[in-house]
């Protein structure tokens, strides 16, 4: 008999949060370990005993979806994340794929899709609502022409992209590191190591290179 898949839900409406849940359990394999009315709960519930799927509200209050998305990546919790809106925001999406999530759905169509979702993220695939084919599609055309024209940014990784975005930002290496829950030490390794791939020297030669290219460090809008 297959293993249980295990399930943490962070959702700040209880209606909503007890209908996922009650679909969930309805469904043989799945269970759910705890549940959570907001983001800094559920990162205290999941870090004592981590879940193969985290369903997170994306507009959560404390600590948002995203936030604690980004949280779960850099501590190295082999947790696969789902993230809840109920916007059809592109940005949000992309903000979300940058940040290592492997499932987006739609609050209007999680009673329906969510249980699938599960199933496919803790599987180690994706799982994006179907009715948001269109932004991967728009992601993948962006990537591609980006590649195309300035090869050496594809060989950045996602974090050190977000990093390259900060200095564009003209974020000190302090705020760069409270915004990614790392130390300032990892986001100066980043600094060098982004650096030595764009062949640059210099002490504002990243800035000037982020700012140069602003617009193709910017997640799409």
């Amino acid at each position: 008999m297959a293993a249980e898949i295990t399930i943490l839900i962070a959702e700040d409406h209880p209606v909503f949060r007890l209908g996922l849940r009650q679909i969930i359990e309805e469904e043989p394999g799945l269970k759910v370990l705890a549940e959570a009315g907001d983001g800094e709960q559920a990162m205290d519930l999941l870090l004592r005993r981590p879940p193969q799927v985290a369903v997170l509200d994306i507009d959560m209050p404390v600590t948002d979806g995203l936030a604690m998305a980004r949280r779960i990546r850099d501590l190295g919790i082999d947790t696969a994340v789902i993230l809840l809106t109920g916007h059809k925001n592109e940005r949000l999406f992309n903000a979300a794929l940058d940040e290592g999530v492997r499932g987006f759905i739609l609050k209007d169509c999680a009673a329906t899709e969510i249980v699938t979702g599960i199933r496919v993220v803790a599987s180690g695939k994706s799982y994006i609502t179907p009715l948001l084919t269109d932004f991967l599609l728009n992601r993948g055309r962006s990537a591609r022409a980006s590649s195309l024209a300035h090869p050496e940014l594809a060989t950045l990784t996602p974090t050190e992209l977000k990093v390259l975005r900060s200095i564009a930002d003209f974020k000190s290496s302090k705020q760069i590191a409270d915004d990614l829950f790392i130390s300032v030490r990892t986001v100066d390794r980043h600094r060098a190591n982004i650096a030595a791939k764009l062949k640059l020297s210099g002490s504002n030669a990243l800035l000037q290179y982020a700012q140069q290219h602003v617009s193709l460090l910017k997640p799409s809008a």
